[in-house]
């Protein structure tokens, strides 16, 4: 998508903190973290929101989940962390691309919101 900001940082049209990649996805820090730890795990493949994806999309999503317990593991977060994604204007989603939030180093309150 020419138009989208997570599709731009993965073809390196604009820098980020890239913390992992491979032929899938891609790991980056948040720019406006709300956590010690807070990256963004972003699918290579162009998809709106998690409403969006198809049966088609299901190993790429269980891929996702692998990454942010990889990542929350390398973090050493993998004791206590929180993945999240919103789907919707009104649920907070500012980017029209699949991501998922990985926050840990603090304690996670509930309700989240």
């Amino acid at each position: 998508m020419p138009d989208c900001l997570f599709c731009k940082i993965i073809a390196r049209e604009i820098p980020s903190q890239l913390i992992h990649e491979d032929s899938q996805c891609v790991v980056f820090k948040d720019i406006q973290p709300q956590a010690p730890t807070h990256v963004l795990i972003v699918p290579k493949k162009h998809v709106s929101g998690l409403s969006a994806c198809s049966d088609e999309d299901k190993p790429l999503l269980g891929h996702l989940q692998r990454v942010a317990a990889f990542v929350a593991e390398e973090a050493g977060i993998a004791s206590g962390y929180r993945l999240l994604t919103n789907n919707g204007r009104s649920a907070g989603q500012s980017v029209d691309h699949l991501h998922y939030h990985l926050l840990g180093g603090r304690p996670m309150n509930w309700p989240p919101g």
